[in-house]
């Protein structure tokens, strides 16, 4: 049975992410969310491997974790001036209804 895609924003995400995310019906959580705040990044994203969530950031630091070879459910990265938030959360959403949970653990996807 394919798994659905869920979120996990980290710290540099805009909490309008996490909300437009939501009213599309997205399971979404954000750092503050899950008491993350001033965690490292190789925290965070061990956090969102151990719930199967894909990572979405604006912080190119999670680039050089991906080419180190940590093992992460998936890294959605856009650098935070490319699109305008609409963009950005349609772009989600479309990557949500296209591919399955399963085809990103351990891609980098640049948004």
């Amino acid at each position: 049975m394919p798994q659905t895609m869920r979120f996990h924003l980290d710290e540099t995400c805009r909490r309008a992410v996490a909300d437009g995310l939501r009213l599309h019906g997205i399971d979404v959580t954000t750092t503050p969310d899950v008491g993350l705040l001033g965690a490292t990044d190789p925290m965070q994203l061990a956090h969102a491997h151990s719930q199967g969530r894909v990572l979405f950031t604006h912080d190119a630091d999670f680039i050089t974790l991906h080419n180190s070879g940590v093992q992460h459910s998936g890294i959605v990265y856009c650098h935070q001036y490319r699109h305008p938030l609409g963009e950005v959360i349609r772009r989600l959403v479309s990557l949500r209804a296209t591919r399955e949970a399963s085809e990103l653990v351990g891609q980098l996807i640049y948004l």
